[in-house]
């Protein structure tokens, strides 16, 4: 699908996390200034949260469920470990205080080292041509064979 507002990619952030639950593992990868963040602040917002900001320097932040969500949100940007040769190992080292199963988790840049964390997942190919981005999703798994917009 053609996505050429910042807009569009958070309404579709937005319905894709409508339909989320506890569990779930979505990866999102596209070059820098593609719109991942944007997508995700999409997601947090159809959970709840209107804080979501770029995890790159921290790498990965995490959104505690409150009285408006009941799911936590975890989000993640590697972008810096996978600069650092040392992707395979990210997410064991990350100390995070909410279980992957209780939360929904949000990985940018995730590539195969981030597919093992779950049989189940949405993957996200996000391609930009100037203003415009071509956004490639592919369910992957039980879990989300019957998705669609």
């Amino acid at each position: 699908m053609k996505i050429s507002t910042a807009e569009a990619m958070h309404q579709l952030g937005h319905r894709i996390g409508s339909q989320c639950r506890a569990g779930d593992l979505i990866l999102l990868n596209g070059p820098l200034g593609a719109g991942k963040t944007v997508l995700v602040q999409g997601i947090g917002e159809a959970l709840g949260f209107k804080d979501i900001t770029s995890p790159t320097f921290v790498i990965s932040r995490l959104h505690k469920p409150s009285n408006i969500s009941s799911l936590a949100l975890i989000h993640v940007d590697v972008y810096r470990l996978l600069e650092s040769g040392n992707a395979a190992l990210y997410l064991d080292d990350l100390d995070l205080d909410t279980p992957r199963e209780e939360a929904v988790t949000v990985i940018e840049w995730g590539g195969a080292e981030s597919a093992r964390l779950n049989e189940d997942r949405l993957e996200i190919e996000i391609n930009r041509n100037e203003d415009i981005r071509e956004v490639e999703i592919a369910p992957v798994g039980q879990r989300w064979s019957e998705f669609s917009l």
